[in-house]
């Protein structure tokens, strides 16, 4: 090539290069307009595309759209009609007499169901736990009484300390014929599906599988970041437990990152809610495999296959009403969401929130300030140190608008608060894994239990209040006084707070 051809080569292709970039942000652009997502979402995306030349393109194609891959796709619909016909089953199998309930509970109920299928049942006993070793010492409790089957679903498994013993539980389940499955997150929990210890239980016969694998080469076909965030356990179809527990001992968890413990709660269930939990798992386990025939024998159906599931009646063991809202990305992305937004407008005159993750879209922060403005005594309690230094900055940005409306807003101490519960009016209450960000409303599988009893509802008010011994309040003129750089890096983190 010569001088004069090199030369005007080189003068050209900065132009082709430039012209494509122009073209592929406002394509892209385009298209996440189209979209009609939130606002926030929206923006947020526009911002990195126009602002970011290139890197801003590719991460919105690795990461901007719920992309589910299509062999997940192929599963979910070859399981739909199973999936229906499981949740008719359920309809009316423990009626609830909504008189006796707040009326508040009864128009919640209706929108969950329209929104998810699954019904409230009634007739359930629940047992709250506050302390790590208490959660576990009950989990392997169970796993030793287990006759059929323990089912385990977890966002987070990591060895050590008292996972250890719920792994010998299940060792010890195993050999004496119990089928055992553990459903665990790609990324969540990536260092425990890489370990010696997790081939050692795959080869003592514990089926483990991976939700939602991960991969530079999967990443081209779907969204990487979708995550099974759920906290689950079941046993023989009839024991349940769910909550904001990952499967990892606190005294163990991120001890290097100077935020403390963790403080969670979980929950153990009886009763015909359980079935709602059981079948959720086995659809979960379902979309993430081949096996897509596991018959549904009940316990007592005398020597069961290999591949029972443990998805049977279970009879009445108290009188607590309970609904499960099993949510994520897939045919109703939306029904969380909506369903906080109701329960936030439903609270006459008090209502707590604990989260460890705060970086609410505009509706929701619109609707805790008009709680707050109607006179509900609104208060939302975070952890003071988080893990996540953008989670952080990006819900200080919230604290002066909250609290000029007349939100407190509670600071805890005692380590990294990570229970994840609402308390309306001490009339009901939501429990699970569902945190207050954009990650959990649209990306994440999670699970809610709506809990329409006040006597359990005023038990998890009264560790609602522990935390707030344990809290301190922030000031509302403080805020406002702040420093500009701080005001600046809060800011900054809001940009990009819609997609955290």
């Amino acid at each position: 090539m010569g001088a004069e051809e090199y030369h005007g080569v080189s003068s050209v292709l900065p132009t082709i290069i430039l012209l494509a970039d122009l073209t592929i942000r406002i394509g892209l652009s385009f298209r996440v307009i189209m979209r009609k997502r939130p606002h926030g979402i929206t923006f947020a995306w526009l911002v990195i595309i126009l602002l970011i030349p290139l890197v801003g393109a590719l991460l919105y194609l690795l990461v901007g759209e719920n992309r589910i891959s299509d062999k997940r796709i192929a599963r979910s619909q070859a399981n739909r009609a199973h999936y229906q016909h499981w949740l008719n089953s359920l309809r009316g199998r423990a009626p609830i007499n909504w008189h006796d309930l707040a009326e508040s509970c009864l128009p919640l109920h209706r929108q969950a169901e329209h929104l998810i299928g699954l019904p409230a049942m009634t007739g359930n006993k629940l047992q709250l736990f506050e302390c790590a070793d208490a959660t576990f010492a009950a989990i392997i409790a169970d796993i030793e009484q287990a006759r059929s089957t323990c089912h385990l679903e977890f966002y987070i498994w990591q060895e050590g300390g008292k996972v250890a013993e719920v792994e010998e539980a299940l060792l010890a389940a195993t050999r004496r014929g119990v089928i055992c499955r553990l459903l665990v997150d790609s990324i969540g929990s990536s260092d425990f599906l890489k370990s010696s210890r997790c081939r050692d239980l795959r080869n003592a016969g514990i089926r483990i599988r991976e939700a939602l694998p991960a991969g530079i080469i999967k990443a081209l076909f779907a969204r990487i970041d979708i995550r099974n965030h759920r906290k689950m356990v079941v046993i023989d179809g009839a024991i349940a437990y769910s909550g904001s527990t990952n499967m990892v001992d606190p005294r163990y968890f991120k001890v290097d990152q100077g935020v403390g413990q963790w403080i969670d709660v979980m929950m153990r269930i009886t009763g015909p809610v359980v079935e709602s939990l059981a079948g959720t798992f086995i659809s979960d386990w379902f979309l993430e495999g081949d096996d897509q025939h596991l018959q549904l024998r009940p316990i007592d159906a005398g020597a069961t296959p290999a591949n029972r599931t443990d998805i049977h009646q279970v009879a009445a063991t108290g009188s607590t009403a309970v609904q499960l809202v099993p949510s994520g990305p897939g045919l109703v992305p939306e029904a969380i969401h909506s369903l906080l937004l109701t329960t936030i407008y439903s609270a006459r005159f008090e209502l707590v929130l604990t989260t460890p993750y705060f970086v609410p879209d505009e509706p929701l922060l619109t609707a805790l300030k008009s709680a707050a403005q109607r006179g509900v005594q609104v208060t939302i309690i975070l952890p003071e140190r988080n893990d996540s230094r953008l989670v952080h900055y990006a819900s200080r940005a919230h604290f002066q608008e909250l609290t000029e409306s007349g939100v407190h807003i509670l600071l805890f101490h005692g380590g990294l608060l990570h229970a994840k519960t609402i308390t309306v009016d001490r009339e009901f209450a939501l429990f699970g894994s569902v945190n207050l960000d954009m990650r959990s409303f649209w990306l994440n599988f999670e699970t809610t239990l709506f809990i329409y009893d006040r006597q359990v509802t005023e038990h998890i008010r009264e560790i609602q209040q522990r935390y707030e011994e344990l809290s301190t309040r922030i000031d509302r003129d403080e805020v406002a006084q702040r420093p500009v750089i701080r005001r600046f890096k809060e800011n900054v983190a809001l940009l990009i707070g819609p997609l955290l």
